[in-house]
């Protein structure tokens, strides 16, 4: 695009690339912000959107990489390059360039593979580790340099510091004796001249054979050289000079090293000034809470929800805006303070900004066209000097603008026609939008003039635009109407404010029949808009009522379905222990049949088998029970043989669990109970009293079984320790195990739930050391999962 600094003022451009400034990380970078200039091409705004995108998206994702402490060394690498030293300050820059570069290169290799326009920049950076370490080790700041940077460098200083320790010896000692502290001014040891002196007495010069090197302001203090550290003082000297002459050396040879490598650093400067920009511009977005809008080449510029980015944030009224498509020419109207103007430098502000390569404040699926130029005439550009008035400055920037005008610029035109008789400005407004649009540019106005919305209603291609006003609140909603031509509204505002109303009808009466229908029909479109707008609101409102009906039915039903599953899984597992526990039930009677055969001979053979009979009967009752899906058909058929007391056990109907009686019933009929860790009282009906029942055999065989515990309540082959501690739960589950050796149940399932896993380790490490475990497994789909254990027993 063409460098107008005239319309990009006029357009607030600068004020943008000076928050960009301010985001930029060093002072070369800042510089080059302010420099930027709108693309030239459309390849070249892609290109620049794409890159202000990728660079979003991974700081984002990635945060920030750090670029500090880049200062120009252009100059200095151009001296490395042709033989020149450069001094400690220039190479620690250099240093700190080339770790800046590393760091880059190490933090997009953390940001991942995916490719991004970015790339081509990064691909540039290249590291230089060995010369940025070796600046590091031989450089401590800009004013020192280590004694570790060359073994002959370490010689040398420690050399000197044994100088300078002798020479302190010896006129310590002297400041020390009796013989000298009279000819003294003070004791105590300076340096003049880059020589150990002591202070001396002016009358007693005579008396301390030296060499005078300095003499105090007032002339009583000589500052003499003992004769005696003549020698060390000449040796320091010495050393100093060739101590200078090895740090020369080793600057050259750093800065050789510079100039070997003096392509690769200016690149890497280069680069890195760039990617400062490109990451400035991704906090400017986040700052003005940005996207990035869709460019075309021809086309439709649609601004959806445009924010001007230096109107507070707290106060703008977002606006839709469209040029092009249907219309190349809008014509916005509305009364003053309405909010046309930051509407017209909202749209040519956008378009440059976006050809900029940044990003803009409005919502997402904005498009932007891009223009070759964008000419503006914004406000007052009255000039004193010379002494133009304001239709003068007017005419005279049109002037210029239709010289520059052709088929691919962007034209904005504030209060067209303006400053001048209203007649001849409505006829001069309307031939410059004719020409303008002659020559085929995008051309956006605001006028006051009825002449040309009326031209605006009467010509194809041409749009009107109104700022919406609140004649109830004598105030603008700032808010841009697209279609619909806007009014003063001066008679409505005066007779809000109190003039009075023959004043106001005779103003009407002035007017022309033309005008008083034209603002008729505009008055007429205005409320016949607004009381859509207010229906447009209430579908709206009725809309978003039943999506949230919507929304609340599925998600009962999603409630719904999930109960369901969770009641067929509960099913499956009772059903897998109704099952478990009938096949245990018959390998019991199985063996009792067995015992009863080899029992026949035996004198009680009938009483036996009475009380097999009474065993099996009371097996009958359980299963049935156990299936019985109703509960309170299972309390109403069931009867307490005895009151219950403190102590008894107790089957829960309501809750499928074992506990113990706390305390006998109360008047109402509940009973404490204790089931696993939870106290709770529970209804006299839904109580079975468990009782056990001792059945014993007689067998003259050795190897038989004398004695067989039955429990008449059925044996359940698993056992749940969810609630319970690990200490807890292991004595439950010892217990359990016993229970089921002794019942000849082979396969138990624990339930331990999932939670932290800290039950579960519990569990698995005992069964694992436990001696009547064969081997155990997690539960598998169906079965409960990781929230189960299933073990088999030996």
């Amino acid at each position: 695009m063409q460098a107008n600094n005239r319309h990009i003022r006029a357009l607030e451009l600068d004020k943008i690339l000076g928050m960009l400034a301010e985001l930029a990380s060093c002072p070369a970078s800042k510089e080059r912000a302010l420099a930027i200039q709108p693309a030239a091409s459309f390849r070249e705004a892609m290109d620049l959107m794409r890159k202000t995108g990728d660079a979003h998206q991974l700081t984002n994702r990635f945060g920030t990489p750090s670029i500090y402490g880049l200062v120009p060394c252009g100059d200095a690498v151009g001296r490395a390059r042709v033989g020149g030293m450069l001094s400690m300050r220039e190479l620690l820059d250099i240093a700190g360039l080339l770790r800046c570069a590393r760091t880059l290169n190490k933090w997009k290799s953390q940001a991942g593979s995916a490719p991004t326009s970015l790339d081509s920049l990064f691909f540039r950076l290249e590291d230089n580790r060995a010369l940025e370490e070796e600046i590091a080790r031989c450089i401590l700041s800009e004013e020192e340099m280590a004694d570790s940077a060359s073994p002959e460098l370490g010689d040398i200083r420690r050399k000197i510091r044994q100088s300078e320790q002798h020479a302190r010896e010896q006129l310590d000692r002297m400041i020390r004796s009796t013989t000298y502290q009279k000819y003294l001014q003070d004791q105590i040891i300076t340096i003049r001249n880059g020589r150990f002196v002591v202070p001396v007495k002016a009358e007693h010069r005579g008396e301390i054979k030296g060499l005078i090197h300095d003499t105090s302001s007032s002339g009583a203090t000589l500052f003499v050289e003992p004769l005696g550290v003549v020698e060390a003082n000449n040796q320091i000297r010495e050393l100093e000079s060739r101590e200078a002459h090895e740090v020369s050396r080793i600057l050259f040879t750093l800065s050789a090293q510079v100039g070997d490598d003096a392509d690769r650093i200016l690149t890497n400067y280069d680069v890195m000034l760039q990617l400062d920009v490109q990451f400035a511009k991704s906090r400017l977005a986040d700052k003005m809470k940005a996207s990035v809008p869709d460019l075309v080449e021809q086309g439709e510029t649609h601004l959806k929800k445009a924010r001007h980015p230096l109107i507070d944030s707290g106060k703008i009224v977002p606006i839709d805006i469209r040029l092009g498509g249907e219309f190349d020419t809008l014509v916005i109207t509305g009364p003053n303070t309405g909010g046309k103007t930051v509407a017209l430098k909202t749209l040519g502000l956008f378009v440059l900004m976006s050809q900029c390569g940044l990003m803009i404040p409005a919502a997402d699926g904005s498009t932007v066209c891009v223009y070759r130029q964008v000419l503006a005439d914004i406000g007052d550009e009255q000039s004193i000097e010379q002494n133009l008035s304001t239709f003068s400055a007017h005419m005279t920037n049109i002037i210029s603008i239709l010289g520059q005008t052709n088929a691919d610029t962007l034209v904005l035109i504030d209060e067209l026609g303006a400053g001048t008789d209203p007649i001849e400005g409505a006829a001069l407004g309307v031939s410059i939008i004719a020409h303008l649009r002659r020559l085929g540019a995008k051309l956006a106005a605001t006028t006051h003039y009825a002449e040309i919305k009326m031209y605006a209603l009467q010509t194809q291609g041409v749009e009107n635009g109104s700022c919406e006003f609140d004649v109830n609140t004598l105030s603008p909603t700032y808010r841009l109407l697209i279609g619909v031509p806007g009014r003063s509204n001066a008679f409505a505002i005066s007779q809000r404010l109190g003039l009075p109303l023959e004043i106001i009808e005779e103003a009407r009466q002035q007017m022309s029949k033309e005008n008083t229908r034209f603002e008729d029909v505009v008055s007429g479109l205005e409320q016949t808009r607004q009381e859509l707008e207010r229906e447009k609101e209430q579908a709206a409102y009725f809309r978003r009522q039943a999506d949230a009906l919507q929304a609340e039915a599925q998600e009962a039903r999603k409630k719904i379905d999930a109960q369901a599953e969770e009641e067929l899984a509960r099913a499956r597992e009772k059903a897998r222990g109704l099952v478990e526990q009938v096949k245990f039930q018959s390998d019991q009677l199985l063996n009792e049949l067995e015992d009863l055969k080899k029992q026949k001979d035996k004198d009680d053979f009938s009483a036996t088998v009475g009380d097999v009979k009474s065993t099996l009967r009371s097996y009958l009752r359980d299963l049935e029970d156990a299936a019985d899906p109703i509960a309170q058909k299972k309390a109403a058929s069931y009867k307490l043989p005895r009151a219950l007391k403190r102590g008894d056990t107790v089957f829960i109907t309501d809750i499928a669990a074992e506990g113990t009686v706390l305390s006998p019933p109360d008047e109402k009929g509940y009973v404490q109970v204790q089931a696993g860790i939870i106290k709770t009282k529970a209804e006299l009906s839904s109580l079975r009293l468990v009782e056990k029942k001792k059945v014993t055999y007689q067998s003259g065989s050795t190897n038989l079984r004398s004695v067989v515990g039955v429990s008449r309540e059925p044996t359940h082959s698993e056992v749940d320790l969810r609630g319970m501690d690990s200490l807890e739960a292991l004595i439950e589950l010892d217990r359990y195990i016993d229970s089921a050796i002794l019942s000849n149940i082979k396969t138990i399932t624990i339930i331990h739930g999932k939670g932290t896993g800290a039950l579960r380790a519990a569990v698995h490490q005992r069964l694992r050391k436990h001696k009547s475990v064969r081997a155990f497994r997690l539960g598998v789909y169906g079965e409960g999962e990781a929230g189960v254990t299933v073990a088999e027993l030996k």
